[in-house]
């Protein structure tokens, strides 16, 4: 068991939340103009919102695999499908960095080169900012009348049986 392993949940429940927020979207149904409501202090709609958290979480992914993820630069507004199959992407980036050590303190150069941060505060970028978004998208739902779906940790962890109920006895 290395040192990244403590990192494995963390990252791959932040995907597993992500791409099952948009499955649950794209089931919905939602009209156009739903999908372009915004709410109070929300990114935007829900496709841009959801546009924006896989994107960024594409950008911090590839800064610190030093490797190209081409759906982040693209042009236009994607649709469902696309973003499950970036987010898919952006995960298999992930699991390849996870697989290596990380140097937490390796320096990345942002803002057009006007400033250095350290790897590690990508990591907990990545993790928070999508949290963050994702709560908005699950606000905009509950607006419209729509129970979101379930995406915190503890569901997570039983989906991927990483929780289980003991015997009782």
């Amino acid at each position: 068991m290395g040192l990244n392993d403590v990192l494995y949940d963390p990252i791959r429940h932040n995907n597993w939340a992500t791409k099952s927020l948009i499955q649950f979207c794209r089931a919905q149904g939602l009209t156009a103009e739903q999908l372009e409501v915004t709410g109070v202090g929300t990114y935007g709609g829900i496709v841009a919102t959801l546009d924006h958290i896989v994107r960024c979480d594409g950008s911090y992914v590839r800064r610190i695999a030093d490797s190209p993820l081409d759906f982040v630069d693209s042009d236009g507004t994607p649709d469902f499908d696309a973003l499950e199959r970036w987010n898919d992407e952006a995960g298999a980036v992930w699991e390849d960095v996870l697989s290596k050590p990380i140097d937490v303190e390796r320096i990345i150069i942002v803002d057009n080169n006007t400033r250095g941060t350290r790897l590690g505060i990508f990591i907990a970028q990545a993790i928070n900012h999508a949290n963050h978004h994702r709560e908005q998208v699950c606000a905009i739902l509950t607006g419209f009348g729509i129970e979101p779906p379930d995406i915190q940790a503890w569901e997570y962890a039983w989906q991927t049986n990483r929780i289980w109920d003991l015997p009782t006895s």
